[in-house]
């Protein structure tokens, strides 16, 4: 079980520390650590760990910790928006369709419901493409700035 223990923190450490996008670059990180395992013993850690995937700003993705998933209200700020992720924005009334990168619309619809302004009802989001609801009496430069 110690080795167990030992190359877990090790995965912990190599995703945390490093942009990691599959298994196969996580499995040569361990190896070069000293640890000889599989992909199948890899897959079941990164299970129990919680691991997940999240969009990169380079259009791929990177496994990254729970914790690291959804950051804190305090730690969040238009700063950290992936405006890179945003490909366009159109209106038909009080609605906006905002057509992003693929696997980037939940995060932002996630900031904008958050930290949005107030002419912003709400979103729905899917892949890549969010619904966007204002006010009846917002101006569309409102809503985009």
């Amino acid at each position: 079980m110690k080795v167990k223990a030992q190359r877990v923190n090790a995965i912990v450490q190599l995703i945390e520390n490093n942009r990691v996008g599959s298994q196969d670059e996580l499995l040569t990180l361990l190896e070069q650590l000293g640890f000889k395992t599989t992909q199948a013993t890899l897959s079941r850690d990164l299970k129990a760990l919680k691991v997940a995937k999240q969009p990169d700003y380079d259009g791929g993705y990177v496994y990254v910790m729970p914790e690291n998933q959804v950051p804190e209200e305090s730690e969040l700020s238009y700063g950290d928006f992936p405006l890179g992720g945003i490909l366009s924005l159109e209106f038909s009334g009080n609605l906006a369709v905002i057509k992003t990168r693929p696997g980037f619309a939940n995060g932002i619809a996630s900031v904008i419901d958050s930290h949005g302004p107030y002419e912003v009802l709400g979103t729905i989001a899917g892949d890549d493409t969010i619904l966007l609801i204002t006010r009846e009496t917002v101006s569309r430069t409102g809503v985009v700035s």
